[in-house]
């Protein structure tokens, strides 16, 4: 079942690719640190988490830094009732560009790293532009 706008699926389909990349940057902390640090207080900073578990956790944190303001974004169109094709596009760019972010950076492909993050920076670009300044 789906429910509103696409731009607002996007959102939905944004906030659970956040949820994934949490549980896996807890997997990789578990998996380097151990349970015991994890149910502790956390007082120290606790093992390296290693090359790949150190990515994950930084893509993860990158998406916590776009995501509010592409949350923003996709409800200031949906208040205005500003749904276009270009807001559907920079929605749906967001999200995938999102979904490949996580493997690209994991991997650490530095270049097609920047792009990928590029097209979901332009992806709340093209909502705001549209949805917010009504253009």
């Amino acid at each position: 079942m789906q429910f509103g706008s696409i731009e607002l699926q996007m959102l939905a389909a944004s906030a659970a690719l956040g949820l994934v990349q949490l549980v896996l940057a807890v997997m990789f902390s578990v998996g380097a640190r151990g349970m015991p640090w994890a149910l502790g207080p956390r007082d120290t900073a606790g093992a390296p988490l290693g090359t790949t578990g150190g990515r994950v956790e930084r893509a993860f944190k990158n998406f916590l830094e776009t995501f509010p303001i592409f949350a923003v974004a996709v409800l200031i169109a949906t208040a205005l009732d500003r749904h276009t094709a270009m807001t559907v596009l920079g929605a749906q760019l967001y999200f995938w560009a999102r979904v490949a972010f996580v493997p690209v950076y994991a991997l650490g492909i530095p270049v097609l790293r920047t792009l990928v993050w590029t097209a979901a920076l332009v992806g709340i670009l093209l909502v705001l532009q549209v949805g917010w300044l009504g253009m």
